[in-house]
C-alpha cells in the first residue's frame, strides 16, 4: 500500500492510499482522485519521507518524557489544545465539523427554502435541515428572518466512504 501526500491548487493538503504508483496515476489519469476539501481533480504529488514503524521508540521517548518533567514554552502553555496548529489540522477539524453536521441533519435537497419557511412559521415540526437553495432563495430566506447558513460540502462527503 503506497500512502501519497497530495495537494490541490487551492493549496490543500491530504492523503492517498494506492496499490502501486502505476495505481495512483491510472486513477489521476482518468479523474478519479479528488481533493475532500473543494473536490478539484487538478492534483499534485508531494514529496515524501517513508513511513516507518517506530512505534516502540515512540513509546519509550514518551515514557522518558513523563519522567523528565521537562517545563513547557510560554507558546505551547498558552495555546489551547483543540486549537489546530497547522493547516492540515484546520482542514481535518473542518471536515471533522461537515461530518458531524452530516450526520445530525435530514437533507430536505432542493425543498430546503420550503422546508426552512414552514418551520419558521411552526407549519413543521423544528428539527436540524439541511439542503440546495440559491443565492436568490437564500437572500429571501435572510431577508424574512430565517437564520441560514451555506456550507459547501465536498461530492466525496455527501456518499459513504468505498
Amino acid at each position: 500500500m503506497k500512502v501519497l501526500d497530495l495537494t490541490c491548487p487551492a493549496d490543500h493538503h491530504f492523503e492517498g492510499w494506492f496499490g502501486s504508483d502505476a495505481d495512483f496515476e491510472d486513477q489521476l489519469s482518468r479523474r478519479l482522485v479528488a481533493c475532500p476539501i473543494c473536490n478539484s481533480t487538478e492534483l499534485t504529488r508531494l514529496p515524501s519521507a517513508p513511513r516507518l514503524n517506530l512505534s516502540g521508540a515512540i513509546q519509550a521517548e514518551r515514557a522518558a518524557g513523563r519522567n523528565a518533567r521537562q517545563p513547557q514554552s510560554p507558546a505551547s502553555q498558552s495555546a489551547p489544545q483543540s486549537v489546530p496548529q497547522t493547516a492540515a489540522g484546520a482542514q481535518g477539524a473542518w471536515l471533522t465539523a461537515v461530518r458531524q453536521v452530516l450526520a445530525q441533519t435530514e437533507n430536505v435537497g432542493e425543498r430546503f427554502a420550503d422546508e426552512a419557511r414552514r418551520m419558521h412559521y411552526e407549519e413543521a415540526p423544528a428539527r436540524n435541515i439541511r439542503g440546495v437553495a440559491s443565492r436568490d432563495q437564500f437572500r429571501e430566506l435572510l431577508e424574512e428572518g430565517i437564520e441560514v447558513l451555506p456550507l459547501a460540502i465536498p461530492d466525496n462527503l455527501k456518499e459513504p466512504l468505498q
